[in-house]
């Protein structure tokens, strides 16, 4: 006779350490959990409250400008160093740890209009309306050393006077030549006081200017002429341009799919596109109420952040259409610059109330060190509520944003011309021949012509 009976072996049960956990063993049939699916809908619903809860964006602002912010550039080689540039000429160096300035670098007599570091970030590339590009040795005691006094400050390595003022300035990823925009596109090397290149299509002034993070010979500039347009350096002449309806203040490439970049637009709308195929945009990015200012690509290349001119800044997916986070405060005046840092965590903001301001990338993430088994948990309840993100509670509490009242009604009134302007077409093609008037997808609606 047989005599069914419970084994268990104490090897199994016992642990090598007074503090680890003990084991537990569970049974993952699902005949024996019923209620599963309604259990993990109500963690995913608690775990949307608690990042509302949670979520506390800003962390800090660095004071230090007299003026309004217009540029800022990130150093490759230390994440936490920032440099900036405003309105009265001034140039600092800030560490985001402590946020207070390391170093600052007088000169401009004019407001500066563009910051770059190069590669290896030793050199510090500013042009101004001045009609000057300087250069400056960024030592590793400046961005590394945090106790470095305020006052600080450091002289120009070279000096480089021309004809017009400059409007931007980028350095190539991998290489010694950086370029600058205004009256046209000059490309210069750092031991050349002259440009090694020149490229001028149009009459009008280029605004901005990035080159391409994927072919170190190709970049694209926006100008005042509303046109967009992609230069090869081993070419004597531009390669292709879009011209739009609206201009384009700020252009970013995506870093981890360089045929592709974003522009930010005066239309309050941002246009993905493939630099392959310039007649269509990929994707367009809506939820601004004024012009956006100036955008930036996370290194992941999944994200961008954007500033505007309706004091906003607002983090969107690479293929989304509506923004994913939207930060604002009190007096945060018009956002002129943005920036996402070296590791993707954090976005820092330049304005026009002279302040620089840092946020995190992920409202409700928490700060310092998380445990193993935090991190866990985490990654748990944020799967958790990606199962159940199209349910009516969940994407209503997970959407949901609190505005200020002028962006709450300005957004309001722009939805209302919008759908206006929807119905006065569909009532025009109804009351008109069949085929005479052609519906246009609003990838394409923008975009006047393409110029090869």
């Amino acid at each position: 006779m047989k005599v069914k009976v419970i084994s268990r072996s104490t090897g199994e049960f016992t642990r090598e350490r007074s503090q680890d956990l003990q084991r537990v063993f569970r049974n993952f049939d699902p005949t024996l959990r019923s209620q599963e699916k309604a259990v993990e809908y109500v963690r995913a619903l608690n775990a949307a409250k608690l990042d509302k809860i949670f979520a506390r964006p800003f962390i800090g602002a660095m004071d230090g400008h007299r003026d309004s912010i217009k540029c800022m550039a990130k150093n490759p080689n230390y994440l936490k160093a920032i440099f900036s540039g405003s309105d009265d000429g001034d140039i600092r160096l800030w560490d985001m740890a402590s946020r207070r300035t390391v170093c600052q670098f007088p000169g401009h007599q004019g407001a500066v209009q563009g910051l770059t570091v190069s590669t290896d970030g030793s050199i510090l590339v500013s042009c101004g309306s001045d009609c000057t590009v300087r250069l400056w040795n960024v030592s590793d005691a400046n961005v590394a050393d945090s106790d470095y006094l305020s006052d600080n400050s450091a002289k120009p390595q070279a000096v480089y006077v021309w004809k017009n003022a400059f409007r931007a300035v980028d350095h190539q990823w991998d290489g010694d030549l950086f370029a600058t925009a205004g009256a046209q596109v000059d490309v210069w090397n750092h031991n050349r006081s002259q440009p090694v290149n020149t490229f001028d299509w149009g009459s009008d002034t280029t605004i901005s200017i990035r080159f391409n993070p994927g072919e170190p010979n190709i970049l694209a500039t926006s100008a005042n002429d509303r046109s967009i347009t992609l230069y090869d350096l081993r070419m004597s002449s531009p390669a292709r341009k879009v011209i739009m309806r609206t201009k384009t203040n700020s252009i970013a490439w995506n870093p981890m799919e360089p045929m592709n970049f974003t522009a930010a637009n005066e239309d309050c709308n941002c246009y993905s596109y493939d630099a392959r195929k310039l007649e269509e945009a990929k994707c367009v990015h809506k939820d601004h109420v004024s012009a956006v200012m100036d955008i930036d690509f996370s290194p992941t290349g999944r994200e961008f952040v954007t500033g505007s001119y309706d004091r906003t800044v607002r983090i969107f997916q690479y293929n989304g259409g509506h923004s994913r986070e939207i930060y604002h405060t009190k007096r945060m005046q018009r956002v002129f610059c943005v920036k996402y840092s070296c590791d993707a965590s954090y976005v820092i903001s330049g304005s026009d109330d002279t302040n620089l301001r840092l946020w995190k990338a992920k409202a409700s993430e928490q700060l310092g060190v998380v445990l193993p088994r935090e991190r866990k948990k985490h990654e748990y309840l944020e799967a958790v509520k990606n199962r159940y993100k199209h349910l009516p509670e969940v994407k209503r509490i997970v959407r949901h944003r609190h505005l200020p009242k002028p962006v709450y009604k300005a957004a309001n009134l722009r939805r209302t011309m919008i759908e206006a302007e929807r119905r006065k077409e569909q009532r025009r093609k109804a009351h008109s021949a069949p085929g005479s008037i052609m519906t246009e997808p609003v990838r394409k609606r923008r975009i006047i012509k393409e110029v090869e």
